[in-house]
């Protein structure tokens, strides 16, 4: 009950914690991302949902804004579509012009086991969206989270990272797609991502740190296919075994605002206290390698 006890402690942060804080998430419109925007909004924050689809991203802006009620944060819906470097761009660029601090920043979208298709440049959308796009936005946004600091960075990964390995050979996947193992290397590809720039960050007063939510209720899971039958069996084993989207965002929340987590970087966390990685998360020379082809892959090397 432990860890349960500290979800708990968290949601009682006062708003003083956050108030006059810039926060951006992105995927914010439902899942987890929905329940950390509503959450920050209750600490004052002021929140960027950063989305792909603006109507779904108003509608749950309004729903975070009835259920936060008067006198909390500010809520900001900007375009993102992880998709396409030049919205990650046009994102950053308006974001550096009309932001005069970003305190957070919580890589918190993606795509799960989706069917085999690309991004705007051509890349897996898997290893597209969850890892190269991040890896952009993040770049891009690092002056800004620097000139802000003590700053924090969140990625989202996931335990399903266990089972994936970074394919240098074929890292976009031309050769041989499966579903479930690229949605595998884009998470393991995400802890890497957090190994490397923790380095890379060092005495800039700008944390990275990672996370795994667990089995959380959320429309991640969409593109998989369920017999008829057997989905309302699935439903209701969700409400008992899976955490609700509020119970997936307690570590990102933690992460994001806990006085416990200040100074701390490159770690990763589950259900708020820090988890051990297996040797294929925390390489050192795998995480170097994947960071310079990530940097040419979206355009940023010399």
């Amino acid at each position: 009950m432990k860890n349960k006890k500290k979800a708990v402690k968290l949601l009682r942060y006062s708003g003083e914690n956050m108030r006059g804080k810039t926060v951006i998430v992105t995927g914010a419109n439902s899942g987890i991302g929905k329940a950390l925007a509503g959450e920050l909004l209750k600490l004052r924050a002021r929140v960027i949902m950063a989305c792909r689809d603006p109507r779904s991203a108003e509608e749950a802006a309004q729903d975070i804004r009835k259920q936060a009620g008067p006198e909390n944060g500010e809520v900001v819906i900007k375009h993102l579509d992880l998709a396409s470097l030049r919205s990650v761009r046009n994102f950053c660029e308006e974001v550096t012009q009309e932001e005069s601090q970003v305190d957070v920043l919580i890589n918190n979208a993606g795509i799960y086991q989706c069917p085999y298709t690309k991004t705007d440049e051509g890349f897996e959308m898997q290893l597209g969206v969850n890892h190269l796009g991040h890896f952009l936005l993040t770049h891009l946004l690092l002056d800004l989270l620097k000139a802000s600091a003590p700053s924090r960075i969140v990625v989202v990964s996931s335990k399903l990272y266990k089972y994936g390995r970074i394919n240098f050979d074929d890292l976009n996947s031309e050769n041989n797609y499966n579903k479930a193992f690229c949605y595998s290397q884009s998470k393991l590809a995400n802890l890497l991502f957090t190994l490397e720039l923790a380095h890379r960050l060092e005495g800039t007063g700008v944390t990275v740190n990672a996370l795994t939510p667990g089995i959380v209720r959320t429309r991640l899971g969409r593109h998989i296919q369920i017999p008829l039958l057997a989905k309302p069996l699935f439903y209701l084993a969700s409400l008992v075994f899976f955490k609700s989207p509020l119970e997936g965002a307690q570590t990102p929340l933690y992460l994001a605002c806990s006085p416990e987590v200040e100074g701390v970087s490159g770690k990763c966390f589950a259900n708020c206290e820090e988890e051990e990685l297996l040797p294929k998360a925390t390489d050192e020379e795998a995480a170097k390698k994947l960071w310079d082809i990530s940097r040419r892959m979206v355009g940023l090397a010399d």
